[in-house]
């Protein structure tokens, strides 16, 4: 029976390869991957022969259709990447679509990732977190792309290549201020580096190093503490009677803003009601 497989590779030690993927990749009709030269060397270390099939970035739209005209017509492929989960910063989310458009079950298969690692090596809370992959490389929309995720309390995790990560750092630094990083590389590699401080730190130690290798940067959420400053800043200026007054010009009623005050000003809200009633 024909079948599509999304197969996740080796990140760096090619060792990391499970049972069942190895099984897929002796059992395909068919592998499609990134670059047929790096693809080559996982399956020549397993003594793998298959046809490779090229898939990459701007050819991904008119090879999904041929890939899935294979599968109807009863081959089993599978996707590669070049390292990790196909379709994570990767075109392989374009062939994954297309098959669930044409209605071709999509077998994804557990295994390696970057971002997993790195999140779960930074020691940075791992309970929640938003995968933000690449930015753009223009830097005042990467500040602007930023500025989105300035407010959030999940750590966040990025991707970025060595040519362009001291100016992601600094774009972190300026956006967000001096928070808690994780700079991770050459993931389960012989030379795997995870540098941990706040961003000046992890910086002062490119001062005299050239980048090298694909990066991981996981930063750590805005705190609440943090989040609480940020707003005290913006109403430092107004006593509690005029915050109150702000809200009830707006047309919210004084029960509310009173309600609303007393969250902002982290104050009881018997206080913010005394208040109040000196402006009746």
């Amino acid at each position: 029976m024909s079948k599509l497989y999304i197969v996740p590779t080796p990140i760096g030690n090619l060792k990391d390869l499970s049972f069942r993927v190895l099984e897929v990749l002796q059992e395909a009709d068919r592998i499609a991957c990134e670059d047929t030269r790096v693809t080559s060397k996982l399956l020549n270390r397993y003594e793998i022969r298959k046809p490779l099939l090229s898939y990459r970035e701007h050819n991904e739209m008119g090879v999904s259709e041929e890939i899935l005209d294979k599968v109807e017509s009863g081959e089993t492929i599978a996707l590669v990447s070049d390292a990790g989960m196909p379709g994570i910063s990767d075109p392989g989310s374009v062939l994954v679509r297309k098959a669930i458009e044409r209605g071709i079950e999509v077998n994804v298969l557990p295994g390696p990732s970057a971002l997993i690692n790195a999140l779960v090596s930074s020691g940075l809370d791992t309970s929640r977190f938003t995968f933000i992959g690449f930015l753009d490389k223009a830097r005042k929309k990467k500040r602007d792309e930023l500025l989105k995720y300035r407010d959030r309390e999940e750590t966040l995790i990025l991707y970025e290549a060595p040519h362009r990560i001291l100016d992601t750092l600094e774009a972190v630094q300026e956006v967000f201020g001096e928070r808690k990083i994780s700079l991770s590389r050459e993931l389960t590699k012989l030379y795997e580096e995870h540098q941990r401080g706040t961003v000046q730190e992890v910086l002062e130690t490119y001062k005299d190093r050239t980048p090298k290798g694909e990066f991981v940067l996981v930063v750590e959420g805005m705190s609440q503490e943090a989040q609480q400053l940020e707003k005290e800043s913006l109403y430092a200026h107004l006593s509690v009677k005029e915050h109150l007054l702000q809200f009830i010009e707006n047309g919210m009623s004084k029960k509310d803003a009173v309600k609303v005050v007393a969250e902002l000003r982290g104050i009881p809200k018997k206080e913010v009601y005394k208040e109040s009633l000196e402006l009746e």
